[in-house]
């Protein structure tokens, strides 16, 4: 079975613990739901955050999300000039059959600028 990778991004409204447990919640949820993903399918997530965002690692909602046996990683974005703000993004390893042309990457909220021509209705809220 074959290695495939899935990216996501999700905007914070602030930089607080509950807002980025709830917001990186939210997008695991809905990578895993679009692409019919199970934990024990799930080899590795790498997560990003923008500096701006400190106040706890996206792992955590990993964690409390049940991944308590899955290799993650966090690390800061680059800084770029204009770059979106309080912003976490994933790449999400899992062991799947599905074609890359039918995965379906989730940008949610204000990071689906980053990304437009994949979003649904509804993403951006």
């Amino acid at each position: 079975m074959p290695t495939r990778a899935l990216r996501g991004a999700i905007t914070c409204d602030s930089d607080s613990k509950q807002e980025v447990l709830e917001r990186t919640t939210r997008l695991l949820t809905e990578l895993f739901e679009r692409n019919d993903v199970g934990a024990d399918s799930i080899t590795s997530i790498f997560f990003t955050a923008t500096g701006d965002l400190r106040s706890i690692a996206p792992a955590a909602a990993a964690r409390a999300f049940g991944l308590t046996d899955v290799p993650l990683l966090c690390a800061q974005e680059m800084d770029v000039d204009g770059s979106l703000e309080r912003c976490v993004r994933v790449m999400l390893h899992f062991d799947g059959d599905r074609p890359r042309s039918e995965l379906q990457h989730v940008f949610l909220r204000g990071a689906t600028v980053l990304r437009p021509d994949l979003a649904r209705p509804g993403d951006e809220l």
